[in-house]
């Protein structure tokens, strides 16, 4: 019985492992394939689409159309390309052929990320990305049937990478460009534009003062500063550039097609001026500056490297000059920041052996032209290099810490050497932002009168806006305990950058000094200059201050600022700095009455020089040296026989060629008149707009024999017979 039983089970066992019958789907069960792409289609996994010959659709998944917000009618029979386009800003698609151009060209499309147009999106649409694939149909005689496809939403994966590459290539705190992308853009363009001969200019920026801001206001402040800055300069900018920040308070601004060194200046001062106007941050008010460096490819460096180095080093010569202005990179530059490292350390040696002195302008009363004070100014006699300007040494100084060291030995010796004055007569002496943030500043200031014995109503301490950048409330008890010991304040370089009449108003001033850049137009009558130098005048008088007018040279100009109420004036129509043994000498005599004396006119914008040059006539270069240089023409000599009308062109270096036509003739000396102004540098000289590479002058067929020395890679025609020089040059020696 027990065998039987388990003879049974086996064969049912052996029954119940046997396979069901697998009902397959064929080719030709249309119906369970139709099913299985309905599944396939509301289960969301790819959605399918084909077009007609045309490009127009003729299906598409109805959970396609759900995603695009549309009814499947108002999608069928329109064209996919008025859908979807590139995205712009894909990463990954490296062609810059638009999604037509490939549906055109009727091959086979792989995963390609296309954008839904912008337009097509509805109010409550959001935008839409999808990755689509297709490929062609073509019917047995080889027509093109149209496309096949398949498609799915890649939004919020896409996006994600977008901003996973926002992330990697822009700075979080400002959204502006980060160091990595500034630098494979620029290495992108300068790759892109050799081969065009398309020129690039770069900017570099540094931000003055940006860490005091830092110091005295917090983190948070600093941070809340930069985004305000990154604001200004996308309003400046625009979409003429790109904009990054490399980190800290450097920025850089690439502007491709720019070599118009007249833009260029024009641009650097408009961004130098916004971004020194207060900013508010937290009830209060930052004020800082920027320093700009300009350097343009391909004359300044074809290379991502050399480019940005000319821009680090205009920077840094900007910088020392004086901050808040820029400057173009040439060639002399290279040698500057070695320079400046040795007198770093001549100027820890020029104070401790006093090679820094005092030199006084007179400020003079243009009523009876009576001397009624002077303004100590600094000079360093340096053994080897002569004079060094104090728009040089005092950043270093600043920067070295020494600034203190150094202001407090200009107040003690400027109310040392008053003494010896006339008790009417005062001394000013010029304080910086740093100086005055120093908490022991009033004490330095109470030591200096007490050791000199110098009545405190006869000295004046001259400082400007950037003081007020500190903490409020030190600056106040500042300003309060200055006035307590009975000293006068002068607010300088009024009506420039920042300047605020709320300072008027908080601080105890008893002077405002107008500014020389309104003094240098005041004659131009397409210039404001006049009037506004008589608003501060009008302004000082109301609030019961003095005025002095600074920077006054010529006649024509101190007869327009005495027509504006100018009663004290400080510039060299009076007199130049004088040392002290002038002035005693002076005072010794009797005379502390200075007549004015000055040229009838003045021209800003001419400056004597002595340099070398070249003057090309024809095919022929003549040495020649420049002795004097405006925007529109120039006074040189060195070549005798020239006719006034004749056509020149001056070589003033470094690809500067400026086409010229005599105006006077008188032997060897010529004066020209440019076909187009000279523009400023940056750093008070004159240089043009745009520059010309020797080769392709010689491309354009100028002689080789009349361009500046050196190996041109292309040969002229040799037989090609060179003229007789028309003139004789002669040698010029001496300055």
């Amino acid at each position: 019985m027990a065998k039987g039983f388990l003879h049974a089970f086996s064969n049912e066992s052996a029954k119940s492992a046997e396979p069901e019958a697998v009902s397959v789907i064929t080719s030709n069960d249309y119906a369970r394939r139709i099913e299985i792409l309905d599944d396939f289609e509301q289960a969301g996994i790819s959605w399918l689409w084909a077009t007609d010959a045309n490009g127009h659709l003729v299906y598409l998944s109805e959970k396609a159309a759900e995603n695009l917000n549309k009814p499947i009618g108002e999608l069928l029979a329109i064209s996919l390309t008025s859908l979807f386009e590139n995205d712009p800003d894909n990463p990954d698609e490296k062609s810059d052929r638009p999604f037509k151009y490939h549906l055109g060209k009727r091959s086979k499309i792989n995963d390609l990320v296309v954008r839904r147009i912008p337009e097509t999106l509805g109010q409550n649409d959001r935008p839409t990305w999808w990755l689509i694939s297709g490929h062609p149909k073509f019917d047995d005689s080889g027509n093109f049937q149209g496309y096949r496809g398949n498609a799915k939403d890649v939004s919020v994966e896409y996006q994600q990478k977008l901003e996973d590459l926002r992330l990697a290539e822009f700075d979080s705190l400002t959204g502006l460009a980060n160091r990595h992308r500034m630098d494979s853009r620029l290495s992108g363009m300068l790759g892109a534009f050799k081969a065009a001969n398309r020129s690039c200019a770069i900017m570099m920026l540094d931000l003055d003062r940006f860490k005091q801001v830092n110091d005295t206001m917090g983190h948070a402040a600093g941070d809340e500063l930069l985004q305000q800055v990154a604001k200004r300069m996308r309003e400046i900018i625009g979409d003429s550039g790109e904009i990054g920040r490399l980190g800290g308070d450097e920025f850089q601004v690439l502007l491709p097609d720019m070599d118009d060194r007249g833009k260029l200046g024009e641009l650097a001062e408009k961004i130098v001026q916004l971004v020194s106007k207060p900013y508010p941050i937290d009830d209060k008010s930052a004020t800082i500056g920027t320093s700009i460096g300009i350097a343009i490819a391909p004359y300044d460096g074809v290379e991502k490297d050399e480019l940005v180095r000319s821009s680090d080093l205009a920077l840094y010569a900007a910088k020392n000059s004086g901050r808040g202005q820029y400057r173009f990179y040439s060639a002399n530059l290279k040698n500057e920041e070695d320079e400046r490292r040795v007198l770093v350390e001549d100027l820890r040696d020029a104070l401790a052996n006093d090679q820094v002195e005092l030199h006084y302008q007179p400020v003079v009363r243009t009523d009876d032209h009576m001397v009624v004070g002077f303004e100590a100014l600094m000079r360093w006699v340096h053994p080897e290099r002569g004079g060094v300007s104090p728009s040089v040494f005092v950043p270093i100084a600043e920067e070295l810490n020494l600034i203190n060291q150094l202001g407090e030995w200009a107040l003690r010796r400027a109310c040392r050497d008053a003494t010896q004055w006339p008790n009417s007569v005062r001394i000013a002496v010029n304080v910086s932002a740093v100086q005055f943030a120093n908490s022991g500043f009033p004490e330095i200031v109470m030591n200096a009168l007490a050791s000199s014995g110098l009545d405190p109503a006869r000295l004046e301490l001259e400082l400007t806006e950037s003081v007020f950048m500190g903490d409020s409330e030190a600056v106040d008890n500042t300003f309060k305990i200055l006035k307590e010991l009975g000293v006068r304040l002068a607010l300088d370089d009024f009506g420039t950058g920042y300047s605020s009449l709320s300072y008027l108003r908080s601080a105890p001033f008893d002077k405002i000094k107008v500014d020389k850049s309104f003094v240098d137009s005041c004659t131009q009558t397409d210039k404001n200059s006049a009037k506004i130098i008589a608003a501060i005048v009008s302004l000082s008088d109301a609030l019961g201050m003095e005025t002095t007018v600074e920077g006054v040279e010529a006649f024509d100009q101190y007869e327009v600022v005495c027509s504006k109420g100018a009663r004290y004036i400080q510039g060299w129509i009076y007199s130049k700095a004088l040392r002290l043994e002038e002035i005693e000498e002076k005072l010794g005599s009797g005379e502390f009455r200075i007549e004015p004396d000055g040229p009838e006119l003045y021209r800003p914008d001419r400056r004597t020089v002595f340099r070398r040059i070249g003057a090309i006539h024809e095919d022929h270069r003549y040495e020649v040296v420049m002795r004097d240089l405006s925007k529109s023409g120039a006074r040189f000599e060195g070549i005798v026989g020239v006719p006034v009308g004749t056509d020149l062109v001056l070589d003033l270096g470094a690809g500067q060629l400026v086409i010229c036509t005599v105006s006077r003739s008188n032997g060897s000396v010529l004066a020209v008149e440019f076909e187009t102004p000279l523009v400023s540098d940056g750093a008070g000289g004159l240089c043009t707009r745009h520059r010309v590479s020797p080769y392709d002058l010689c491309v354009a067929g100028m002689p080789l024999a009349a361009l500046p020395p050196g190996n041109y890679p292309m040969k002229q025609d040799a037989s090609v017979p060179i003229s007789k020089p028309q003139f004789m040059q002669v040698a010029v020696g001496g300055s």
